[in-house]
This record gives structure tokens, sequence and C-alpha cells, in this order.
């Protein structure tokens, strides 16, 4: 398949990721301009980071004046999912991927682009993969800075509403597989708890450092509750 080929490919599979990027991104976009950042940048933040639930606990950090080494243990709790998903990638990679093209494409991993190219039969070319990314990465800027733009002008009661649907996103992600897996429902009600007690009992705690804590203690009590058990064969 060559480069043009493979692009436009990319893309017909990046439009309907980007396009539910688009309403999610929107909710970003206010919950930004909520907390006091400019339109520009909001877009800004979207389109360097790419990260939804990084870029929440990001602005929640910079609306609480943090420090650069919360920001940075923050952004590596949450977003550390990603360097695993690359590693699986690299397997499926084809011989034109150079460390070059590389770098370019880890920018553009995230939950639904790792998805869909995980599940392509064929090696993955950069065309690919570039053009799946922009398609993307169009969405979650434009509906960042659609948000962003809105937060700006309508009523604080209407934003802090439609602020609302960025949560949603994450209720949509845990909610079915927490329904499914006692494991996954049980560190969810973990992070919640351990959240309430951040929140209401140790509220010198910044917001960073509250999700870090609930993060990593919540996954260390599904791991010691639910240990993963090794096949027989293994």
């Amino acid at each position: 398949m060559n480069n043009g080929k493979a692009f436009r490919r990319g893309m017909l599979h990046g439009i309907p990721i980007g396009l539910g990027y688009l309403s999610v991104s929107f909710g970003f976009g206010i919950l930004a301009a909520g907390k006091g950042l400019t339109v520009l940048q909001a877009t800004l933040i979207s389109l360097l980071n790419l990260t939804s639930a990084g870029q929440a606990a990001g602005v929640d950090v910079i609306a609480a004046h943090g420090t650069l080494i919360e920001m940075a243990l923050v952004q590596l709790t949450i977003n550390i999912r990603y360097a695993l998903m690359a590693l699986s990638l690299s397997q499926k990679l084809d011989g034109r991927f150079t460390a070059k093209h590389r770098f370019l494409a880890a920018y553009g991993i995230t939950d639904e682009i790792f998805g869909v190219c995980a599940a392509q039969p064929e090696p993955l070319v950069p065309a690919y993969m570039y053009g799946m990314i922009l398609g993307a990465v169009c969405g979650w800027v434009l509906g960042t800075f659609l948000g962003a733009a809105a937060g700006a002008l309508l009523p604080e009661s209407v934003t802090s509403a439609m602020g609302l649907m960025l949560y949603g996103m994450f209720l949509a992600i845990i909610l079915p597989p927490a329904r499914k897996q006692r494991s996954v429902l049980c560190v969810v009600v973990i992070a919640a708890f351990l959240s309430c007690i951040c929140k209401y009992c140790l509220p010198m705690l910044s917001a960073g450092f509250a999700v870090i804590i609930c993060a990593v203690l919540a996954a260390a009590a599904g791991a010691l509750i639910f240990p993963r058990k090794e096949d027989a064969e293994e």
C-alpha cells in the first residue's frame, strides 16, 4: 500500500474517533475556561497533550498553583498506560517505521487509536498512523476550542452543568467493566473512598497529590485482593 492510500485510510479510521473526541473535549474546554484558562491556553493544552484524564488533572493542578514536580508525578501516574500501549504496538510496526517515525507517532497514541491500530491485520505503516492521528487530533482540538470559547461567553450556571460532560466520559469508561468484573468494581470503590477522604479529611492535600495517592493505593489494593492467577501451562 502506497503512502497516499495508507494516509487516506488512516484518516477514514480517525474521523469517527475525532467526532467522538469533539463532544468530550468540548467538556474539557468548558472545564479549562472555568478554571481561569484562556481559549488559547486551553486549545494549546489539547494540541500538545492529547490525554483527557491527564489534561483534566493537569488543569486542577494549575488552578491550585501546584508545583512542576507535582504536575510531573500526576501525569506519570495517569498516563503511564500509554507507554505500555506503545510497547504493544511496536510489535505491529512495518519496517518503514524508523526511530523518527516512532517518536512522531508516539504523540498520538490514545486508548481509541491504540484499539483501532491493534485490530489491524496488516503491519502498521507511518502514513496510516499519521492519517488516523490527524483525524483524531482535529476533533479533540476543535472541541476544546469551541468549549473554551463557549465557557468564556455562557453564564456560569450553564458552563457548570456542561462541564460534567468530561466526567460523564470517565463514568462511561469505568462502569461497563465494573459491572462485569468484581476486581474493577472493587478498585473503583476504593479509589472513590480514598478520594472522599482526601477531599474532606485532608483538605491541606493538593489535588495533584490526591490523584497520585488514590490511584496508586487503589491499584495496589486491587492487586492484593485480586491477584492474577497464572495459567497452569505457564
